[in-house]
C-alpha cells in the first residue's frame, strides 16, 4: 500500500426499509485532518476522471455510494518510501469503503459497469476558484503505469 493511503470498510446497516451507511466520523483516523468541505460528482459508465494531484497538502477521501468505480493512485513523491508504486481499488455499492488519498499522489477514477456512479469526496482543503490546487495529466499518460481497462485482481 502506498504510504499515507488508507482504506476503511464502511458498515452497511440494512433492514427491510433499505440501508444506512456512515461515510464520515470525526473519530475515524482516515479523516485526520478533518475535511474542509464535501462534494459529489456523477459520472456516466466508462468515464475516466484522471489524472490530477494537489500541491498544497490536500487529502481526499473518496466514497462511492452508487455504481462502481476503479480508483487509481500513483505515488511519484520524491521523498516517499513507496515512490513508483500504484494502488487500485474497486469501490461502490457492493464494496462500501472510504479511500484516503494523499493529494500529492496522482489519482483518479473510472466508472465501471453499465450504470452511472456517484463519487463523494471529503477534501481537507477548500476549493479555491481563483487559484485551484490541481495539476493534471491525461488518463492515458505514459508517466503512470495504469491501464484503465485492465482487470483488478486481488
Amino acid at each position: 500500500m502506498i504510504e499515507d493511503v488508507e482504506v476503511r470498510d464502511l458498515q452497511v446497516n440494512a433492514d427491510e426499509r433499505g440501508h444506512l451507511v456512515e461515510m464520515f466520523r470525526e473519530d475515524w483516523s482516515e479523516y485526520n485532518p478533518e475535511p474542509a468541505m464535501s462534494y459529489y460528482s456523477m459520472s456516466y459508465p466508462g468515464v475516466i476522471r484522471a489524472w490530477h494531484r494537489h500541491t498544497r497538502g490536500q487529502i481526499d477521501h473518496f466514497v462511492c455510494p452508487k455504481g462502481r468505480i476503479k480508483v487509481g493512485i500513483y505515488d511519484d513523491r520524491e521523498d516517499s518510501p513507496t515512490q513508483g508504486e500504484l494502488n487500485t481499488f474497486i469501490i461502490g455499492e457492493h464494496n462500501q469503503q472510504v479511500v484516503r488519498i494523499p493529494g500529492a499522489c496522482w489519482h483518479g477514477f473510472k466508472v465501471i459497469g453499465d450504470e452511472q456512479a456517484l463519487l463523494i469526496n471529503f477534501p481537507t482543503n477548500l476549493y479555491d476558484y481563483e487559484d485551484p490546487d490541481e495539476e493534471r495529466l491525461p488518463p492515458d499518460t505514459d508517466e503512470i503505469p495504469l491501464d484503465w481497462d485492465a482487470e483488478v485482481h486481488g
